[in-house]
């Protein structure tokens, strides 16, 4: 098993530094869900289809992600607290290269 260290810093400030797997064809949304950075129901809401922005976070670390997709653009575009630095997470597969990511979720849409 191959895990890379990422930083996430919830929606109360609280940071966590938590082992996300690379071999397990995740991405950053359900690693939140996972380790239940998020009360259920509030991240991921569309399943990860890039249709609801409940996974917003913002990037806070110098990684190279893959580049945004159509979807995605339109969906930030949409959506509130948008940042520069804002991606959704479930657009964002969790790969060796993540290993140092850092990056805080956003607040939830109300």
């Amino acid at each position: 098993m191959s895990d890379v260290a990422i930083t996430i810093i919830d929606r109360e400030g609280e940071k966590h530094v938590i082992d996300a797997p690379t071999d397990m064809a995740m991405n950053l949304m359900e690693v939140v869900q996972s380790y239940e950075l998020a009360p259920e129901g509030t991240i991921g809401v569309c399943g990860g289809m890039a249709m609801c922005a409940s996974c917003q976070c913002y990037v806070l670390s110098d990684h190279e992600l893959p580049e945004m997709e159509d979807a995605e653009e339109a969906m930030l575009a949409e959506a509130f607290n948008v940042e520069d630095n804002s991606r959704l997470g479930c657009q964002i597969p969790i790969t060796k290269d993540l290993e140092g990511l850092e990056i805080q979720l956003a607040p939830e849409e109300l």
